[in-house]
């Protein structure tokens, strides 16, 4: 397979996509986060001090898909036509498992996009309960589902 992000000189490039076709494209991520009980609870009774942690950590996600290519070096600017996130509760973990979801009609996929919103919330959600548990892990952050592009659908465990 031919390395796509390094010109003739083996210099690094951005993928010339001016002549795909535009087609309608989605992307679902998860990812998540296992905390103290403590932490756990102190955000599903929103009782910390940095305010509503789970409502925080989806705008943070929505933003994060959005910023994508200002993170990472070689990704397209986007024209993203809708993002949504749920959290999930795990009481059992305890903690959080989060998706994201980005969509829109274009010459190239959103992978990275949702993949990007669920690491950013996920690091909010770290940020705003630290104080109560440092030692709470990220994990699994992962793409679920595909869709639309060249290389057609995609669906983890298939």
């Amino acid at each position: 397979m031919e390395l796509t992000h390094l010109d003739n000189n083996d210099r690094p490039k951005m993928v010339d996509v001016s002549s795909k076709s535009d087609t309608t494209r989605i992307a679902v991520a998860s990812g998540k986060i296992s905390m103290s009980q403590d932490a756990f609870d102190a955000i599903v009774q929103n009782n910390t001090k940095k305010g509503p942690v789970l409502q925080t950590a989806i705008i943070a996600a929505i933003m994060g898909t959005k910023k994508t290519s200002d993170l990472i070096p070689m990704c397209h600017p986007l024209l993203l036509s809708g993002i949504n996130c749920d959290v999930e509760e795990i009481p059992s973990l305890p903690g959080f498992k989060l998706f994201v979801t980005a969509k829109l009609t274009g010459q190239t996929g959103v992978e990275m996009e949702a993949l990007t919103g669920v690491s950013i919330g996920l690091l909010t959600i770290y940020d705003m309960v630290k104080a109560i548990d440092k030692s709470m892990v990220i994990s699994e952050v992962q793409l679920e589902k595909k869709s639309g592009g060249k290389s057609g659908d995609f669906i983890r465990g298939e």
